[in-house]
């Protein structure tokens, strides 16, 4: 079995690459997860009032001071994203915050859970985690 095997199969990690975020340094990580801690309880309000809309949830998010996504970015303590999850899935919102080059803040809340947590970035999706292949 070859070295970057995964269950048997060749060549995995080198064809799954993409889906693998990058290292963060100690100190992004740090950043990161100060910002997660901030982010945690916004998501979790949003999610038992059952207000996880994108627009409801970015707004909230906006209040903790990060810049919006758009054009009006030049303030602010990191880049914020927010995407409205695809229609036919489960209803919510997809949030990323870049806190620095090296890292971001991930998180969802949706109907049935939210999640937030701390990634580096992948290399052709920024923050968020890439959804297939090449």
């Amino acid at each position: 079995m070859e070295s970057d095997a995964h269950d048997g199969a060749p060549h995995y990690r080198e064809n799954n690459g993409f889906k693998m975020p990058r290292n963060m340094s100690a100190a992004s990580e740090d950043a990161a997860r100060t910002e997660a801690a901030r982010i945690e309880p916004v998501l979790k309000r949003l999610w038992k009032a059952k207000a996880w809309d994108a627009q409801r949830v970015r707004e909230e998010l906006l209040k903790l001071g990060y810049r919006n996504e758009g054009p009006d970015s030049e303030q602010g303590r990191g880049t914020l994203v927010v995407q409205a999850h695809e229609p036919g899935s489960n209803p919510g919102a997809s949030v990323a915050l870049y806190v620095r080059r090296d890292a971001c803040v991930t998180a969802f809340v949706q109907s049935t859970n939210y999640e937030v947590k701390v990634n580096g970035r992948f290399l052709e999706t920024g923050c968020f985690e890439p959804r297939g292949g090449h």
